[in-house]
């Protein structure tokens, strides 16, 4: 497995194992790991809301061929913010957007692209030493959201919002966040819990979404 690091204030914020392998084929993964399920695990702050009437949801999206991300809105929070790509560096750790750009989302480069079948991964700063980044209000946003990843080739994979977890870092759950998928779904990751000084972050806020529309 791959150790994600995303450096707030400074500090680390997260150390728990990131995605093991690019998946982006249906059944394990390159590490044989298997697919993870679709329910949430036992996280601390399970902030999803409960389910609307019972209208038949529609038929998937065909998943899109591989392009690289270049922009992510989420209409709800007023978040419309430029993509850099992110690669892993010395030690394996995945790297993070530039501190100096709070504004800025990473998508890990090594896995699927907005709309690719498998599981994305997007990550981005709660904050910086000047002040709220880009997933600042990531925490709020709700069930049944929607997340617009935007493609170099012009398209727009749209997500929606199967629930929102807050884990605490010493407990990660890696195969539920980072399994891989049959089907094109994202995580998008940002800081969560207290800030401690010298340790960062105790916690970490996961978006678990999944490809409803293709544009």
């Amino acid at each position: 497995m791959l150790a994600v690091v995303l450096v707030t204030v400074g500090v680390r914020c997260w150390g728990h194992d990131g995605p093991g392998a690019p998946v982006r084929a249906g059944g394990a993964a390159s590490d044989g790991t298997a697919a993870a399920p679709v329910a949430g695990g036992d996280g601390e702050g399970d902030r999803t809301e409960g389910k609307k009437g019972s209208e038949r949801p529609a038929p998937p999206p065909r998943p899109l061929t591989r392009s690289p991300a270049t922009a992510l809105r989420v209409p709800s929070l007023g978040i419309d913010a430029p993509i850099v790509p992110l690669r892993l560096g010395p030690g394996r750790h995945l790297g993070t957007p530039p501190v100096d750009d709070p504004r800025l989302v990473g998508w890990y480069a090594g896995g699927p692209t907005p709309g690719e079948r498998g599981t994305a991964v997007a990550v981005g700063h709660r904050d910086t030493k000047t002040g709220p980044a880009v997933f600042a209000g990531l925490a709020r946003v709700a069930r049944g959201a929607r997340i617009e990843a935007r493609r170099a080739d012009g398209r727009t994979a749209v997500y929606t919002v199967d629930r929102v977890r807050v884990f605490d870092k010493a407990t990660f759950p890696d195969k539920e966040v980072y399994g891989p998928s049959r089907r094109p779904e994202l995580r998008v990751l940002t800081c969560g819990g207290l800030f401690r000084r010298g340790t960062g972050y105790t916690s970490n806020v996961v978006v678990f979404a999944h490809l409803t529309q293709t544009r």
